[in-house]
Parts: C-alpha cells; sequence; structure tokens
C-alpha cells in the first residue's frame, strides 16, 4: 500500500537533506526520538517500537526504512518532482495489500505529524511557504 501527503513548503533537494538530519527528526516529528545514529542508520523509538532507521539520499530527497519492520514501511521526502513538484512530498509505502482501520489511521496520524512538524520548522526559518 502507498500514502501520500503533500507539504505546501518550496525548499531544494540540499535543504530537505540537511533538514533530515538524525539529530532533527525529533524536531519534525513527535512520533520519533532518536536514541543514538551513526552516518546513515540510526536507532530509533516511535509509536510502533523500537528500529533501525536507515536513511538514504535519493533524487529529490530522502528515503527512510525501518529495517526489522514486518510491513517493510518506508517513506521519502522529496521535491522538485512530480507530483507535486514546488512542494515536499512525503511518500510511505509498506509491504501490504490491505491493513486495518487501526493501522490505517496510525499511518495517517504518523504523515499528518511530519507536515505539522515540518510547517512549524518553517516558521523558525527552514525552507519558505509558498
Amino acid at each position: 500500500m502507498e500514502f501520500f501527503k503533500y507539504i505546501n513548503i518550496q525548499t531544494t533537494e540540499d535543504q530537505l537533506r540537511k533538514i533530515l538530519d538524525f539529530e532533527n527528526l525529533s524536531l519534525l516529528s513527535t512520533n520519533i526520538f532518536l536514541m543514538n545514529s551513526n552516518s546513515n542508520i540510526a536507532q530509533i523509538g516511535g509509536i510502533w517500537g523500537d528500529f533501525s532507521l536507515q536513511k538514504d539520499f535519493i533524487r529529490g530527497g530522502v528515503r527512510f526504512s525501518l529495517l526489522e519492520c514486518p510491513n517493510a514501511l518506508s517513506f521519502t521526502f522529496t521535491t522538485g518532482y512530480p507530483p507535486e513538484p514546488k512542494q515536499i512530498v512525503l511518500h510511505l509505502t509498506i509491504n501490504r495489500k490491505t491493513i486495518s482501520k487501526e493501522f490505517t489511521e496510525e499511518i495517517e496520524d504518523f504523515m499528518l505529524d511530519w507536515k505539522e512538524g515540518f510547517e512549524k520548522r518553517t516558521m523558525l526559518g527552514i525552507g519558505s511557504v509558498n
């Protein structure tokens, strides 16, 4: 399954990569807290438990993957490309065709939390609002 959330902030790929440093994640999301990290893998806690979170730079932004997640949950933040090239696109995928209503709501809340976190941080000078 896949989910999308559009964040009405105009930024660049480079700015996204700087903003999405492991040390900044808890400033952008109340659903994640950093336990420790190295260059591309962090140990995090969150709404679904403790996981290794891998960060990869991809064209247009950053991909995060929960390595031990039985749902193979990954989420990306990109800009400059469709479907909304002038916004940040948050795209989340899992390896299931169907999920419970509760899990769907948790995913939607997780994504909304990121959107709100970006919007709050923008007020403090990260990126610029359209």
